[in-house]
């Protein structure tokens, strides 16, 4: 399935959010993660999250740092700033509204299931 590049905009900033608020990371790590969650539906290249991550960085939401790699190659980390917590916080409160939102409006109108695959209550 081709997920629109307007959903998967929408759903970046949330998305690394959520993977920084689970630890310090650095970007091909948070790309294969992007992979992972969404059992490789998601499948983002560097150009489109290193200029996310600078935007973050920018916005005091995200802080980064230089440190080796396994490799010996420096590789910059990201991590979550307070401001950042804050942010990721807010974002969680808005999807939650949204998905609720589209869980109502579409229940019983994709072949009985619900927004998460799941029978929906009282079938269609």
């Amino acid at each position: 399935m081709k997920i629109g590049k307007d959903l998967v905009a929408a759903a970046a900033t949330p998305m690394v959010l959520g993977i920084l608020a689970e630890g310090e990371s650095y970007g091909y790590a948070i790309l294969q993660r992007v992979g992972e969650l969404s059992g490789g539906e998601l499948e983002w290249s560097d150009g489109m999250l290193y200029p996310l991550l600078h935007r973050l960085e920018r916005l005091g939401h995200v802080e980064s740092s230089w440190g080796a790699s396994p490799s010996g190659r420096p590789r910059k980390h990201y991590r979550l700033s307070s401001e950042g917590r804050a942010a990721f916080a807010e974002q969680r409160r808005q999807w939650t509204v949204v998905s609720k939102a589209l869980q109502q409006v579409w229940p019983g109108r994709d072949g009985g299931t619900d927004f998460f695959g799941a029978p929906a209550l009282g079938g269609a």
